[in-house]
């Protein structure tokens, strides 16, 4: 029996296929078909006892625990600290170790250190001259010279011995120190071990540091941020052992979690900000300042514990005399702390989930150049900033969250940060900021906030992947940001990434962290834009945000993977999300999806009476040829207008006149079907719908959804969504087929309406194209300026100008 075949009235252009082929395990040795689809299995790590393919921790998941016992002194005039710890090491894996390795960071700063040795010049010289022209050298790379030659830096160890007082054997290799037990410490096992430290501190202004000390000309007082301060245990992992890569500056760290007993001793007017909870506040705290800690536990606002006229106090003063402050953390994975006597400090009590929840204690120290810039917001973002990230991920599991002004512009530890912005003192005394600075301030406190939940409670390895911990936290921050003011640019939407997933100068998002090419666009906007278009566009929210909030809280101060992520958020999700993964995080491929046509077409009806009516009509539609429109114009006749009396049948009839072989065959045709094909048939004819076939070309390779916007000549609007998936088959074209009610006539498309996917070139996403609107400036063309030398002979006559008149010059 002849089954009906419904003809759509439309060129069909065949699929292109492309010729690149996918690298894989699994070889296509036919045709150019490239899956975009394939699974990663190849590429990510086969699930074992220690991570399961859901990516959880799995039945015999470990990971080692370092407790540390530290007392720590800092010299003020010498600027260096002298310090001696005592470190308890506990083998939680099922190998035994006959050593241990711990990160010696602040050797980055040695002469002979692999960073420093490996460092690039980056001024420009003409190349091929005979003589190359000058480069330049700024002032800030002198004088970096100029502090690293005139101080000596790294560490200084000595006294590395066991419990029992028996000296062990260390090797230093560049900023890792190899400590050769005494005895092999098995699994299950512990061992205890001492040393003492020290090392003078950097100038971070002078270095370019993570920590250091920044020096205040005018009042002669420094504030001191100390970070990366003290040998810490390297992290031994169930996937890498050791993971003792040399610290080269952008690949931060991936250390072991522990408790925390450290005394620190500062000069007796300073005020200390530190990981951890203060142990001893009546030693070190006035009976004022105390009973203002707790007023600040239940204020709506923050609470000044030291204010600001005694900070100024104390930085008249100075003192030979010392203090000692003794902070305890448990279960962190660092410990940095800062020092100052320009310190104010000031506090807010955040309950978390209501009054009779766990009592958390935000808190800003910095000095009188924060101004109220940091009275009114620092404090205040750290709370926004918990609000928000315990949502997505768990309760903040620490005392106290804490945000201090330094030299830093933003750095993270344990329940510590450090960040930059300031106010400016103008001339009449006063301080004044920019909007920017208000930006930034709000904007760093969040993220540097925000990382104390990821990486250092979901504790991944930064020194491998700086987008695990630096693009989860950025799409964090951007929701918190934008829950504070969304006119605020956070720099998380898809439209921030387009330049740079355009550009050539790039690598995969997985990439180790010190070989990234570009590190802000590659491990904080790339992978933030992308959790932002899973978010809002592929998962939806419900389904997204219950993902992310299982990775949470399965990897809560434990290790995770990029697989353990991929493949949570995936098990969670119930999405798989192979292809976006692949196509966001391993490949510099981008996005660029084209609409290149769009056909109407109208549904034959078999019926020669209709069709061929319709076919007189398309006829008659067509231009008039330019020859017979100026023929017309100039009132030529044709041939058979001149002579009508020789005429014949075709003069009577055109092409398009229906026969009645036509009609008998329609006939038939409709006998010829079965009950159900007729009645389909006929009810398709009845409704006469629209036909339109969209035909995209996906020019940058990443494969995503199609967003598509139709609007209608009655004026409406509507959306549709095509999942990623119509690029299974063919990944460079397809085609796609849209039905609409009769009368209901579209009259454009565009794609991706909202730039939600980071499309490059939104220009060739509407159809019909359109018209694209730009700007035009008027300018005056200035002479040339030919190269002016030196008068010696009228310059020498120029009287010298004291240092007074040069300032009022310069002021005028």
């Amino acid at each position: 029996m002849k089954k009906a075949v419904l003809k759509l009235s439309a060129l069909v252009l065949p699929l292109a296929v492309s010729s690149a082929v996918m690298a894989s395990s699994v070889e296509q040795t036919k045709g150019s078909f490239v899956d975009k689809f394939r699974q990663l299995d190849e590429a990510l790590p086969t699930p074992n006892v220690y991570r399961s393919a859901a990516g959880e921790p799995a039945e015999n998941y470990w990971q080692q625990q370092v407790n540390y016992d530290i007392d720590v002194k800092l010299d003020e005039k010498k600027r260096r600290l002298t310090a001696s710890q005592t470190i308890e090491y506990k083998n939680n894996s099922p190998h035994t170790l006959k050593y241990l390795w711990l990160q010696l960071d602040q050797n980055i700063f040695k002469s002979d250190s692999i960073a420093e040795m490996t460092s690039t010049f980056n001024g420009k010289t003409l190349q091929g001259d005979p003589q190359p022209k000058s480069t330049k050298l700024s002032l800030g790379q002198l004088r970096r010279q100029q502090f690293m030659a005139d101080n000596e830096l790294g560490y200084q160890i000595a006294n590395v011995k066991d419990e029992d007082g028996k000296e062990l054997k260390v090797t230093v290799v560049d900023t890792l120190m190899r400590i050769d037990l005494n005895e092999p410490l098995k699994p299950g096992k512990d061992v205890e071990f001492s040393m003492d430290f020290a090392f003078n501190i950097v100038e971070e202004d002078a270095v370019g540091a993570r920590s250091g000390y920044e020096h205040f000309e005018e009042d002669g007082n420094d504030i001191f941020l100390l970070a990366q301060w003290f040998p810490r245990l390297a992290a031994y992992t169930d996937y890498e052992a050791w993971t003792n890569k040399a610290f080269l500056g952008s690949g931060e760290f991936t250390l072991e979690f522990g408790d925390y007993d450290v005394e620190i001793t500062v000069p007796a007017d300073h005020i200390v900000s530190a990981t951890g909870q203060l142990d001893n506040p009546s030693s070190v705290l006035t009976s004022t300042q105390r009973k203002r800690l707790e007023q600040a536990e239940d204020a709506k606002r923050p609470v000044f514990i030291v204010t600001e006229e005694e900070a100024l106090e104390n930085e008249k003063e100075g003192t030979n005399k010392t203090k000692t402050w003794h902070f305890k953390a448990e279960n962190v994975r660092d410990f940095a702390w800062a020092s100052s006597r320009k310190f104010m400090w000031d506090a807010k009590g955040y309950h978390q989930g209501g009054k009779d929840q766990p009592l958390v204690m935000a808190m800003s120290f910095y000095p009188k150049e924060g101004g109220d810039l940091w009275k009114k917001y620092s404090t205040e973002s750290v709370v926004h900033t918990m609000e928000v990230y315990s949502r997505f991920s768990f309760d903040y599991p620490y005392p106290v969250a804490q945000s201090v002004n330094g030299p830093v512009g933003g750095m993270e530890y344990p329940m510590i940060t450090f960040n930059g912005p300031r106010t400016d003192l103008q001339e009449d005394g006063t301080r004044t900021y920019s909007q920017a600075e208000k930006r930034f301030l709000i904007g760093v406190v969040i993220h540097e906030i925000g990382h104390i939940y990821f990486p250092m409670i979901v504790n991944s390895d930064e020194r491998q992947w700086t987008w695990m911990d630096e693009g989860l936290n950025s799409f964090l921050d951007g929701v918190a940001g934008r829950e504070w003011d969304h006119t605020i640019p956070w720099g998380v939407e898809p439209r921030d990434i387009v330049e740079y997933m355009k550009s050539e100068n790039q690598v995969p998002v997985m990439t180790q962290s010190d070989s990234v090419l570009r590190l802000g666009p590659n491990a904080y906007t790339k992978p933030a834009a992308a959790l932002n278009i899973l978010r809002e566009v592929i998962l939806g929210r419900e389904l997204f945000d219950f993902a992310f909030k299982e990775y949470a809280q399965r990897w809560k101060y434990k290790r995770p993977t990029p697989a353990d992520f991929f493949r949570t958020m995936e098990e969670a999700s119930g999405v798989d999300l192979d292809w976006f993964w692949r196509g966001w995080f391993y490949t510099t491929d981008h996005v660029d999806i084209s609409l290149d046509k769009v056909y109407q077409l109208r549904l034959d009806t078999k019926n020669p009476d209709i069709d061929f009516n319709r076919l007189r009509d398309i006829e008659a539609d067509k231009p008039m040829p330019l020859f017979v429109k100026r023929n017309k114009e100039e009132g030529k006749k044709l041939w058979v207008e001149e002579n009508p009396d020789v005429t014949d049948f075709y003069d009577e009839n055109d092409r398009f006149t229906v026969t009645n072989k036509e009609r008998n065959a329609y006939n038939k045709f409709l006998k010829g079907l079965e009950p159900w094909e007729r009645k389909t048939f006929e009810r398709a004819i009845k409704e006469d719908k629209n036909y339109y076939v969209l035909e995209f070309s996906n020019l940058g390779g990443l494969v995503m959804p199609i967003l598509l916007e139709l609007t209608y000549e009655d004026g409406t609007k509507e959306e549709q969504y095509i999942p990623a998936e119509i690029w299974r088959r063919n990944h460079k074209h397809v085609q796609k087929l849209i039905v609409t009610e009769k009368g209901k006539n579209l009259v454009s498309v565009t794609v991706d309406p909202r730039w939600e996917t980071a499309d490059v070139d939104v220009e060739n996403n509407n159809y019909p194209r359109r018209i694209i609107p730009s700007r035009i400036e008027v300018y005056k063309r200035e002479k040339s300026k030919a190269k002016v030398s030196r008068d010696i002979m009228q310059d020498i006559k120029t009287e010298l100008k004291k240092d007074d008149e040069n300032d009022a010059q310069e002021q005028q």
